[in-house]
């Protein structure tokens, strides 16, 4: 049986170190499943979630050229919520159109570049007037009222 990236097998864990896992495959191939790989919490002792002689379902993350089988138990599990929380949160940024920070705001209609240009000096202008009388108070600069 051939071992392919993303295929899920059981086996049968047969050593515990400090950083994984060692798992017997069928066919009598061994693999590591890191301690990264155990759980979706942090895992400070891989001894509380797994033990020498437990059956458990991996999937196979990489195969490396000198054979050594890269294995994930956390990965294995069916889990759409958490697939569709990292699509959401990993989602590519369209950089293209214009940003719309603000969710109120409806979409604009084609901007010539000339209003795009008036649009975002204005926004700098008002951002850096802010800053300045933001910070200036804080610290103390120039213009702050001493007493």
């Amino acid at each position: 049986m051939s071992i392919e990236v993303g295929s899920k097998l059981q086996g049968k864990v047969t050593g515990i170190t400090n950083f994984g896992a060692f798992v017997e495959l069928p066919g009598g191939t061994t693999g590591l499943v890191h301690i990264s790989e155990v759980a979706d919490n942090y895992v400070k002792d891989i001894n509380e979630h797994l033990k020498v002689g437990d059956e458990v379902e991996v999937k196979v993350i990489n195969v490396e050229k000198d054979g050594k089988i890269g294995l994930s138990i956390k990965k294995a599990k069916e889990q759409p919520q958490r697939e569709q929380r990292e699509q959401r949160e990993y989602r590519p940024r369209n950089n293209n159109g214009p940003r719309n920070n603000n969710r109120n705001e409806a979409p604009r209609a084609k901007e010539n570049f000339e209003q795009k240009m008036s649009r975002f000096l204005k926004d700098s202008e008002d951002r850096l007037t802010s800053l300045k009388r933001h910070t200036e108070s804080k610290r103390g600069g120039r213009g702050a009222r001493r007493g």
